[in-house]
């Protein structure tokens, strides 16, 4: 009697669920839940939403609301704080702003300027004297070191 001790090894297909390109934040949020091995349901509960609404955001047919983008991004483990020395000021005033999940009027009126004045800074347009707002705002980028 012949034994032969062959050991196959490949990798396992990936499930038809599975995005096979990730070109949208519903393909990504798809490819995460199933890399955890979650369902739809738990995914919902984790982020405080229906599971109606993490279908259609899986599915392409809307897009997440400002306020859950920081919820959003912890999920995906991207809530990371951009690289620095890479990032022009506008670029860092804008992802500390988008990670807070605030709109810029919401920004504005939370450090006490026009909105019309953050949304010259976050083009990088530098404003003109250090004011208490652009203090505060030095400050909050600072944080993200």
């Amino acid at each position: 009697m012949l034994f032969c001790h062959v050991t196959l090894r490949g990798q396992k297909p990936l499930s038809p669920a599975y995005p096979r390109e990730l070109l949208t934040l519903g393909d990504h949020l798809r490819k995460r839940r199933l890399e955890l091995g979650l369902l739809q349901k738990e995914l919902c509960r984790r982020l405080g939403v229906t599971q109606d609404t993490v279908r259609n955001w899986e599915r392409n047919r809307t897009d997440p609301e400002l306020r859950l983008v920081p919820r959003i991004l912890r999920f995906l483990d991207l809530d990371r704080a951009p690289d620095v020395d890479s990032c022009s000021s506008g670029d860092l005033l804008v992802a500390h702003r988008q990670a807070q999940g605030m709109t810029q009027i919401e920004m504005a009126r939370h450090i006490g300027i026009d909105p019309s004045t953050l949304s010259r800074w976050e083009r990088d347009h530098q404003p003109q004297k250090l004011t208490k707002a652009a203090k505060a705002i030095a400050k909050m980028l600072s944080n993200l070191t």
